[in-house]
């Protein structure tokens, strides 16, 4: 029997004028998700926190979350503060004020100290956040400070608060729901790039930085007493491009999964431009290899600003360099065939994209991936959709026999899909 989820969707910012963010704005979108679909479970929980005033009543209700054997997901809006005597960051709660800080506000580390316990791969938490000065210029300094265990993948956006005017909203966690509600079956890394690159165009000032799982070693603190200690270089995912462990949403019941990567201090990244060829690591000493900025975001960027040619090329050097190191029999080539296909979309190339999501479904297959597995259904469903939206008769109909052997193969959950699909073929 699949085990239970639980999501819980806290927001929470200071009453008055210390409001730095509007939090709560977010949580009807968040509600509007189905609560299996945020845990990617058949059957979830949701414990929704708006605005909660005490730090002990939020504390237990994240240690009760955080006792659930099933997957947890935690969607957090609101801003932090820095405890100028113990120097740690603080989540504010709706009576936080800067004098009464360390009584009314959440400690970070009281969050990393429920859910770093849990096992690797079954807790991801995902944050908008504004921080006041103190915290975002330690957070420029040192990536580790929001760490929070050797189990949870954090991935988020952190903005500098305003320091006048209107507060600032969690647009990134908004994109997040928008793409949870679209039915689109995204990997945690790429739903991420997505939903940033869509944070950046709606609000591109003040420039933001994301926060990614870093691969590094497990012996890294959790932050505690006294400052968090800057760590040393740790490669983003993509490193390795698309490595299929750290984009998998959920194991697969059979075969037995191979154990999750251990997530660390989390890694801080600024949008920006993306040299066209991947770059090659190269020996740090001791240190192990250097660095290599997460790909996604500047790729979905190009294209959503239009310059969709920049981002084919991009997507097809990372391809390029996924073959030459793992080869065309890998899970890391049919990421990057799968990222070209969502491009084509975007692009508005319906007949490109059904092409690409119809080779990652066949290359998945090729691979042992079951017919029933939700990435295989997935690429079917969404070659499927973009063969409806092929405007060229002459492509729809080279293309049509292609999907309609797939669909036969690949049923898929939706009712009546290969009949149609039948039908339209005549």
């Amino acid at each position: 029997m699949s085990a239970v989820g639980t999501a819980v969707l806290l927001a929470a910012a200071p009453a008055g004028r210390g409001r730095a963010m509007d939090a709560a704005s977010v949580l009807p979108a968040l509600a509007a998700v189905p609560p299996g679909v945020l845990t990617g479970t058949p059957a979830a929980t949701v414990v929704e926190l708006a605005d909660p005033l005490d730090p002990q009543t939020v504390l237990t209700r994240l240690r009760a979350a955080a006792a659930s054997p099933g997957p947890l997901v935690v969607c957090l809006a609101g801003q932090l503060h820095l405890d100028r005597r113990q120097q740690l960051p603080h989540l504010a709660l709706a009576r936080t004020t800067p004098a009464t800080l360390r009584y009314t506000a959440l400690p970070w580390h009281w969050l990393a100290g429920e859910l770093g316990a849990r096992p690797p791969g079954t807790t991801t938490v995902v944050a908008d956040l504004a921080a006041d000065p103190d915290v975002w210029q330690r957070l420029i300094a040192a990536p580790g400070l929001l760490h929070l265990g050797p189990g949870p993948l954090l991935y988020g956006r952190v903005v500098p608060a305003p320091r006048r005017g209107e507060p600032t909203t969690p647009e990134y966690l908004r994109a997040r729901a928008e793409l949870w509600r679209s039915g689109a079956r995204l990997t945690p890394a790429v739903a991420h790039a997505e939903a940033a690159a869509r944070a950046v165009t709606v609000a591109p000032a003040p420039e933001p930085v994301f926060l990614t799982p870093g691969l590094v070693p497990a012996s890294a603190p959790v932050p505690g007493g006294g400052p968090a200690p800057v760590p040393g270089p740790a490669p983003v995912p993509a490193a390795r491009p698309a490595p299929p462990a750290g984009f998998r949403p959920a194991p697969a019941p059979e075969p037995a999964p191979e154990p999750a990567p251990v997530p660390q201090p989390v890694t801080v990244t600024r949008p920006g431009p993306l040299p066209v060829a991947p770059p090659v690591p190269v020996s740090a000493g001791a240190g192990g290899p250097v660095a290599v900025e997460d790909p996604h975001p500047a790729i979905l960027a190009a294209a959503m600003a239009g310059r969709h040619g920049e981002a084919a090329t991009m997507a097809a050097a990372w391809e390029r360099e996924a073959l030459r190191r793992h080869g065309p029999r890998s899970m890391e080539a049919v990421h990057w065939t799968e990222v070209r296909a969502d491009l084509a979309r975007l692009a508005g190339e319906p007949a490109r994209s059904c092409e690409l999501w119809l080779a990652a479904a066949e290359a998945r297959l090729g691979l042992g991936q079951r017919t029933d597995d939700p990435d295989v259904e997935g690429a079917v469903d969404r070659a499927h959709h973009q063969w409806e939206q092929t405007g060229d008769p002459d492509r729809a109909r080279a293309l049509g026999p292609t999907l309609l052997d797939l669909r036969r193969r690949v049923p898929g959950r939706r009712p009546g899909a290969l009949a149609a699909l039948t039908r339209r073929m005549g």
